[in-house]
Formats: C-alpha cells, structure tokens, sequence
C-alpha cells in the first residue's frame, strides 16, 4: 500500500520541504527505505484562494535553505538509501 502522506513536513514561513519515505527492493531481494524531498510555497492567489507553486522569491531562499536543511538532518538520523 502506498502511503500518499509525507513522513514529515519542514515550514519556514510559506516555504515547505516534504519528507517522503519510500521502501524499494535490491538488486539482491530485500528492501531498502528511500527518502526524498519536494519543495514548494504556499501563496494566496487574487482571489484569496491558497495555492502552491515550486517558484520561490528571492525572500524565500534562506527559508528554502533551513527547511532543506533541516530535512537533510532528518533524513541522515533516519538512514537508508543503503541500496546507492
């Protein structure tokens, strides 16, 4: 069953870095976890609807930078990626 959720969710402001967890089969028969990440910004179009969009301003970079980074962390206290 694939899980459509992420496994954990980084904010800073309106920028987000989703952790998503995926368990893959080897070469060899056994599994493996795999993260990765997505990255995107919450805004509100003109009529006041929420939308999101992978485009960041130039404000949003140092977000962007401590929500990658933050998720990096994560990612290397959870391990895996043992297959790479």
């Amino acid at each position: 069953m694939e899980n459509n959720r992420p496994e954990r969710n980084f904010r800073f402001g309106g920028v987000r870095v989703s952790v998503w967890r995926d368990l893959r089969k080897g070469t060899d028969g056994g599994s493996y976890e795999r993260r990765s990440v997505t990255l995107d910004r919450a805004y509100k179009d003109t009529d006041g609807r929420w939308k999101n969009t992978q485009t960041l301003k130039e404000s949003d970079i140092p977000k962007a930078i401590a929500a990658l980074q933050h998720a990096f962390e994560y990612m290397t206290e959870k391990g895996g990626d043992e297959a790479e």
